[in-house]
């Protein structure tokens, strides 16, 4: 069996050569996600340590520390350097020539974000749904203990959060807009149906994760809401967003303020089902995650769950427009490259 350290030597050294060879930003975080983040090849090693015994433990430890630490070193001053490079090519241009002719500006559209947002809103408004909003600087409570998160919960794992240091206030940013649930029933009595899109912040940052993003969630209490509800009208707001005809899926899933869960999947609209890159050969794409509220977080908010049912879901705004519009990058949206925006 090859030894833990002699793998973090060729995985310290393959990490050097990539973050060496990263020609610009885009490249070098491809290399730390592969190598060094979170979910890369380092971190995997660290997550088998506390089955070794206590002598191996603290000598692969130590090494895999190491072996980050370097990489770590390596990915900061190579950025820096492609930073400054960039830097230099955009003043070293030609100097402005003043008696040059003017140049009308260009006019400007929606980003493709805002538009998406705007078109899923207007959908869940004619189906029945108000708009609200709430703070990004959330309370801890409203953004995980009233939403059945509790402290020690290992739930919280799920979602990698950004605490704000303010002294005497448990703050974070939002992971979610479900908080503007909480509030809303705070202030209303059932019959209520309501979306709540905006910005989100997690801790993550890759092709497909943005440490700032955006979400639309959406609930409804009242009397006698069921699953079957739940699924006619996700299968009716996938219908208007995405065609009419387009198959779907309810998969069980887990969510600690919802029970039961379900991811909803629809099939998939670049292969048409038959399997691709995109959809990693399955047939199906994730867009949502949804269910019945937890009787649980009624209790927060004062709703007798012996009286009241409901439902609520959530939705990536990014994911959904990269599945429209065939974008394999979510960090394209966020770089302002004119030459990208101008194509929606």
């Amino acid at each position: 069996m090859t030894d833990p350290s002699d793998r973090l030597r060729e995985l310290q050294e393959a990490g050097l050569g990539a973050i060496s060879a990263a020609a610009n930003e885009s490249d070098l975080l491809d290399a730390k996600g592969k190598y060094f983040g979170k979910k890369g090849a380092v971190s995997d090693i660290l997550r088998t340590v506390a089955y070794l015994p206590a002598e191996e433990k603290k000598r692969i430890g130590a090494a895999a520390n190491a072996a980050r630490e370097a990489l770590e070193s390596a990915f900061d001053a190579r950025l820096s350097e492609i930073r400054e490079r960039e830097r230099a090519a955009r003043e070293g241009g030609d100097p402005l020539d003043v008696t040059l002719p003017g140049r009308a500006p260009a006019v400007g559209h929606r980003h493709p974000i805002s538009s998406t947002m705007f078109e899923i809103v207007s959908i869940f408004q004619r189906l029945g749904f108000s708009v609200r909003g709430g703070p990004e600087i959330e309370k801890d409570y409203y953004n995980f203990e009233a939403l059945n998160i509790p402290k020690d919960h290992p739930a919280r794992d799920m979602q990698d959060t950004f605490y704000m240091d303010w002294p005497g206030m448990d703050l974070v940013l939002r992971t979610h807009t479900s908080p503007i649930q909480i509030r809303t029933m705070e202030a209303m009595r059932p019959p209520v149906r309501v979306i709540a899109p905006g910005a989100v912040y997690r801790c993550d940052s890759d092709v497909t994760h943005s440490p700032m993003f955006h979400q639309v969630e959406g609930f409804a209490v009242d009397g006698g809401a069921t699953m079957a509800d739940l699924k006619g009208l996700l299968t009716e707001f996938c219908g208007m967003m995405f065609g009419s005809g387009l198959p779907l899926r309810f998969r069980p899933s887990f969510f600690p303020f919802t029970e039961p869960s379900a991811e909803v999947d629809i099939r998939c609209v670049i292969c048409k089902g038959s399997g691709c890159r995109v959809c990693k050969d399955s047939g199906w794409l994730e867009i949502l995650g949804c269910g019945m509220i937890d009787p649980a977080v009624f209790g927060f908010v004062g709703y007798d769950p012996e009286e009241h049912t409901g439902f609520a879901f959530g939705m990536g705004v990014e994911r959904i427009a990269m599945l429209r519009h065939g974008i394999a990058d979510i960090r394209m949206f966020f770089e302002n490259d004119i030459r990208f925006l101008s194509q929606f």
